[in-house]
């Protein structure tokens, strides 16, 4: 998986909500929504603010970020990621990556 930089396609309040995915350092995936994906990558690394799931999983690597319009899409959205299972994420994340 390609890794992003955190801070590109910017991804503040103006851009409205994203869905984003992070690997841990084992493979596992992890899906959330924000405003600002630059600002919630650097507090899942930090480890404080993020969230306990990837506590003391690192190095984290953000694989994927989709700017998604509203918080109710985003929400709509990041439920269905986390009821797919591993194979079904992975391809999803790879169709993402092939499209134009």
């Amino acid at each position: 998986m390609n890794e992003l930089a955190p801070d590109d396609e910017g991804g503040n309040t103006a851009n409205g909500w994203f869905v984003y995915v992070i690997e841990t350092a084992a493979g596992a995936l992890y899906t959330g929504i924000t405003t600002d994906v630059g600002r919630r990558f650097r507090e899942h690394d930090g480890g404080k603010r993020g969230a306990r799931a990837l506590r003391g999983k690192g190095p984290l690597r953000l694989v994927h970020r989709q700017a998604v319009g509203s918080r109710s899409e985003a929400l709509k959205l990041e439920a269905w990621l986390k009821k797919q299972p591993a194979g079904a994420k992975r391809a999803w994340l790879d169709a993402r990556r092939e499209a134009p």
